[in-house]
């Protein structure tokens, strides 16, 4: 019962939410009318909570508008900056999703406890990329053993064997980039050359 009344809660709000979205925009109905496809009459009882939304309204809505699904469904009030991310625990380590849409590259925030000291090196597909922001962090690279300190950063193809933990110090807290696929960050921004004068 506290189920479906959360889901007709989430429903009842998405009409206000595409009302907010395009007045916010400058959108007219029937500008969006024409992106999407769906009349003026079906997106203004959208709107107004007289017409359920389904899949075939909101994705159209979604593309138009260059949003993700969820966001039209399930985001923060307006004017509330935090997002509510979710912590996770996966074997003893917090861990908390920082990317919102899939895509080929995941960030993660993650605390490993000043237990997880027993390496268990493990072997996937893809390339990871960390940060240490507190704390020692112990990463073993196949023949390597190594300790890094806070600002410190390892990149390594998950391919080799591999296993990350505290020195039993304290725990440790890293940002973590997976290229599940094996993709590697791509830096865009280099910086200028230096002239002859060192500027």
């Amino acid at each position: 019962m506290e189920h479906s009344s959360a889901i007709a809660a989430a429903l009842a709000e998405v009409g206000p939410r595409l009302k907010r979205l395009r007045t916010e925009r400058g959108v007219t109905l029937a500008a969006l009318s024409e992106a999407t496809g769906i009349s003026k009459s079906t997106l203004s009882r959208l709107e107004t909570g007289e017409r359920r939304p389904s899949l075939e309204l909101l994705l159209p809505i979604s593309q138009a508008y260059q949003v993700p699904l969820e966001e039209l469904v399930g985001a923060p009030e307006v004017g509330d900056p935090r997002v509510r991310l979710t912590p996770k625990h996966v074997n003893g380590n917090v861990v908390l999703p920082l990317t919102r849409q899939p895509g080929p590259l995941q960030a993660f925030k993650m605390v490993l406890p000043a237990t997880r000291t027993t390496p268990e090196p493990c072997t996937h597909e893809g390339y990871e990329w960390m940060y240490v922001l507190s704390g020692r962090l112990r990463l073993i690279l196949a023949d390597h053993d190594l300790v890094l300190e806070p600002g410190e950063v390892a990149e390594f193809d998950t391919r080799l064997p591999h296993w990350f933990g505290s020195t039993g110090q304290g725990p440790v807290e890293i940002l973590s980039l997976l290229g599940r696929q094996g993709e590697r960050m791509h830096v865009r921004a280099r910086p200028r050359p230096r002239d002859k004068h060192g500027h």
